[in-house]
């Protein structure tokens, strides 16, 4: 019987194994067999369109197609830190130059941020000043992270107009500027900036209104495409790659307002020394009860309970496994004695064991500390507040939209990653040519960065037809050992030289069958007392406890630092471009 059943099992599992063999060898591509037509090749480079220079028109469009030195000049500035004075330069370096990571259009050029973990500052001034007044202000522009972006900036600042002309080479977070708008991720923070500086018409002093709850960045590889549009009603729009991501109002959505309170609290006022603020006070008429017992215990002896009958009071609850064996390799000087592990103890599995302890109740007497009840203040006057004061600083703009006259353009960035790439830049007044624009560069761009990425980064295929092929391979099997079988009979030798696939498939688990028949036969005569002594070793083994190594207390930490300081001190007087000069080399 046992012979039977042995050679029974190893033929199942000879079966399932020549199948497998079966399955696999058809699964099996050669090493060079041709790719799919959808998978990149070396010797294909992926076909792009060819940039081509647009002809939209605007007060400011900057697709760094030629002369861009020309038009924009780098900043020299250094500035100093606050807190500990040390100097920080404006080194970052810049280039014009195509992207290396998922190119989206054939000789398109974008402006780079070079350098990691450095400052950058660089602009340009606009052929002609913009005045938003009364009109709707679009500012668009995109933004590649090459590299990625975990730290640092990508934002752009649209810099304030000035008299005595923009100090472009002085260019510095010092630099005045009317908006500053973009993307900006380090830690905690990711969000999209948008910040405008409005000047107080009654103390001259300039504010800025910072936008609350502002869109995550979406910063990738990939090119992302920003928009804002400011409309004369006050309203905005952010818009991500072409989509809404928040809009709002100039009046409602900025901290602080634009508009400050008519009324302030007056600085001069201070709260009496009489005020008195406590609506509610203890009941100073009322008096401890003659029964009240502040010393009576919470919870208190069951005097009603009794010991059950069938309670074991000299019977331990848990006692020590009976069956547990010291294992043989149990060194007592290094393992210490070898205690049996506990197990409960079966004579209570019915009733209690032990010492019998009468169980606690509440105390029904129970009430705790005294203290008089509250009562309502007779002297209660309420919160103090300051008195209320006409605001002299007070003004009313329903138009903050009307920004400060934008004279140039720049970006003054900290970023840990460096090849950040900024393209198609436009400021103007027209939402359909912004979108044209974005139709002409980013959306062809964008499809082809994505047709890259997913050619190198490929999604598992799922075969449709899996079911049917495994099923295909069951009866290919069948039909394969039975012809072998039925040829076998007749000639042997024919037999192994005209099925050489089911002879590996033979050959291959004769090995595994003979040990898995060996296993299964010591099992079946296996000795039921020694398996008992096997688990009994193991429970014992279990008391032994591995003290932690140097290895596994070892720590891997890893931090990254940012200095981010403030603004003091910077050079006198560099160059100021002329806005004529600017005009002339942009409409080259």
């Amino acid at each position: 019987m046992t012979r039977s059943f042995t050679l029974g099992f190893v033929g199942l599992i000879a079966l399932s194994s020549a199948l497998s063999i079966v399955y696999a060898h058809d699964q099996q591509k050669p090493f060079n067999t041709d790719k799919s037509d959808n998978a990149p090749t070396d010797d294909k480079a992926f076909q792009l369109a060819d940039f081509k220079a647009t002809s939209i028109k605007a007060p400011f469009l900057e697709q760094f197609a030629n002369n861009w030195s020309e038009r924009w000049t780098a900043s020299e500035a250094t500035k100093e830190s606050n807190t500990d004075g040390e100097v920080f330069s404006y080194v970052g370096q810049w280039s014009v130059e195509e992207p290396t990571v998922y190119p989206g259009l054939k000789n398109d050029l974008g402006l780079v941020a070079k350098s990691a973990a450095t400052h950058h500052a660089i602009s340009a001034s606009l052929p002609e000043v913009i005045d938003n007044k009364d009109n709707t202000l679009v500012v668009q522009y995109e933004v590649k992270a090459q590299d990625g972006l975990e730290c640092g900036g990508a934002y752009m600042k649209l810099l304030t107009e000035s008299p005595q002309g923009i100090k472009f080479k002085e260019f510095s977070n010092e630099t005045p500027y009317t908006i500053m708008f973009g993307p900006d991720r380090c830690g905690a923070t990711d969000k999209v900036h948008f910040i405008f500086r409005h000047k107080n018409p009654v103390t001259g002093v300039y504010e800025e209104k910072h936008l609350q709850s502002a869109p995550l960045s979406k910063l990738s590889k990939s090119t992302t495409l920003y928009t804002l549009i400011v409309k004369p009603d006050q309203t905005f729009d952010i818009k991500i790659n072409g989509e809404s991501a928040t809009s709002g109002s100039l009046l409602e959505n900025f901290q602080p307002s634009v508009n400050p309170a008519k009324e302030i609290d007056d600085p001069a006022d201070s709260k009496p020394a009489n005020w008195v603020e406590e609506a509610r006070i203890p009941d100073a008429k009322a008096t401890k009860p003659v029964d009240w017992d502040e010393d009576a215990p919470s919870r208190v002896l069951d005097e009603k309970a009794t010991k059950p009958a069938d309670w074991l009071e000299d019977e331990l609850a848990e006692i020590p496994d009976p069956d547990a064996v010291k294992p043989e390799d149990w060194d007592d000087e290094e393992d210490g004695d070898w205690v049996p592990i506990s197990v409960p103890n079966p004579k209570c599995a019915s009733n209690g064991c032990g010492k019998w302890v009468r169980p606690h109740i509440s105390n029904p007497a129970y009430k705790g500390k005294w203290s008089a009840p509250m009562i309502d203040n007779p002297e209660y006057k309420g919160i103090w507040a300051p008195r209320k004061i006409p605001n002299l600083a007070f003004f009313e703009d329903l138009s903050p939209a009307n920004f400060e006259k934008i004279g140039a353009v720049g970006f003054e960035i900290w970023t840990m990653q460096k090849d950040i790439l900024f393209d198609n830049i436009y400021i103007g007044h027209s939402i359909a040519d912004a979108e044209s624009l974005a139709a002409e560069t980013w959306e062809i761009k964008y499809k082809a960065e994505k047709e890259q990425e997913e050619l190198a980064n490929p999604a598992p295929k799922v075969d449709e037809a899996a079911s049917k092929d495994d099923e295909s391979l069951v009866q290919f099997a069948k039909k394969q050992f039975g012809d072998f079988i039925a040829v076998a009979r007749e000639d042997p030798m024919h037999a192994l030289n005209s099925y050489p696939l089911v002879v590996s498939a033979l050959a291959g688990v004769v090995g595994v069958s003979f040990g898995l028949m060996l296993i299964i036969l010591g099992l079946m005569s296996g000795n039921p007392e020694a398996k008992k002594s096997r688990a009994t070793s193991a429970a014992g083994m279990a008391k032994k406890t591995d003290e932690s190594t140097a290895d596994d207390k070892a720590e891997d930490v890893s931090k990254v630092g940012t200095d981010e300081g403030g603004d003091d001190e910077f050079k006198e007087e560099p160059v100021v471009r002329k806005r004529a000069t600017a005009a002339t080399a942009s409409n080259e």
